[in-house]
């Protein structure tokens, strides 16, 4: 872990949803102590609107976000590196630590079933924030 905070990155295929609501909850988790990034191995060209609304429900506001191409240096950087559904598209660097989430993708999904991909992204952030800075 870094000396000051630790850094998470989520990865999915498109960056357009999981990963930008794991990082949305995380970084809301974290209160400022983890750095958060996400990216995806092919990202998209917007985010998905209904992953957009059901964190608007939530008071996050990822309007203004665009998916992002993962890179290097933000593989590098991380802690922690949890993906979400990209497979062998994502990148394995040696001794990172990996965390693989199985999760539906919210793409062509009703509101409510992006809800509930919601309710469980934010249920294992939290976790994972429990874990990297203890209880609060």
């Amino acid at each position: 872990m870094t000396a000051d905070r630790p850094e998470v990155l989520f990865l999915c295929v498109h960056n357009a949803g999981r990963s930008q609501m794991g990082a949305a909850f995380l970084e809301r988790a974290g209160g400022g102590r983890i750095v958060v990034h996400s990216a995806g191995s092919a990202p998209g060209e917007q985010l998905n609107p209904a992953v957009v609304a059901v964190l608007a429900e939530r008071g996050l506001d990822i309007s203004g976000n665009r998916p992002r191409r993962l890179d290097d240096a933000a593989v590098r950087g991380a802690d922690v590196i949890v993906t979400m559904g990209c497979g062998d598209a994502c990148p394995v660097y040696p001794g990172k630590r990996y965390v693989d989430w199985d999760l539906d993708d919210p793409a062509g999904r009703s509101i409510d079933e992006v809800r509930v991909i919601a309710d469980e992204i934010e249920r294992r952030t939290a976790e994972l924030a429990t874990e990297l800075l203890g209880p609060r």
